[in-house]
């Protein structure tokens, strides 16, 4: 293949590298700043590049803020693709979402993006209907099935999570508020907190009961 050939596929990849150094740029930017007081020209710089490049990638700071939010999301959509093998038990895929949770985005900058929405939401209503249709309906539609299938298997303790689904994600929804408010006053113990949730759906585990035998 001649060296022109190669050309569009170089070009490809180099706008792509443009585009990921944006995009974490504004997860910088919108981290620290919130939505309103960040501005285009201060992700440029952090990116390196200049302002009009920015275009290239988005239409305005709300393009950019929802694309910084699913590509945050993505792998959070991929786990739940994963989670859907039927043979894998119910309390395991939770312990899974728990986990996945915890530390990939309790224990990174993407937790500050929820924590936007939560400041900012009212504000901005738009942030707050697209993070609720593209990220929070897909995670209770989710946990949803988790529900209905641990309802239909025996598996849940209390037939109150299958009635109410976002009961299994309360506890997210706790340590993401406390984290932004008292972490700093109070830190919570989001292992002792998920662990206990865990317990009160399925109850102990073998070696805590045996513990207590």
């Amino acid at each position: 293949m001649s060296p022109a050939a190669h050309a569009p596929n170089r070009r490809q990849a180099a706008a792509e590298k443009r585009r990921q150094a944006i995009l974490a740029a504004a997860l910088e930017e919108f981290a620290e700043q919130g939505f309103a007081a960040a501005r285009l020209d201060d992700i440029a710089a952090r990116a390196g590049v200049a302002k009009g490049t920015i275009y290239l990638v988005c239409k305005d700071k709300q393009d950019l803020f929802e694309q910084v939010v699913l590509g945050a999301v993505q792998p959070l959509f991929e786990r739940f693709a994963l989670a859907r093998d039927p043979s894998t038990p119910v309390s395991e895929l939770v312990a899974q979402l728990l986990a996945f949770f915890r530390e990939d985005i309790l224990g990174t900058k993407r937790r500050l993006l929820v924590q936007i929405i939560l400041k900012e939401g009212g504000r901005f209503p738009e942030l707050a209907a697209f993070h609720y249709r593209e990220v929070v309906s897909k995670a209770l539609a989710f946990v949803g099935e988790i529900a209905a299938r641990g309802e239909r298997e025996g598996a849940l303790r209390s037939p109150a999570y299958a009635r109410v689904p976002r009961l299994i994600v309360a506890p997210m929804v706790l340590a993401l508020v406390w984290d932004a408010i008292f972490a700093k006053i109070a830190p919570l113990d989001v292992e002792a907190l998920f662990a206990a949730h865990r317990e009160a759906m399925f109850g102990p585990s073998p070696s805590k009961e045996q513990d207590h035998g």
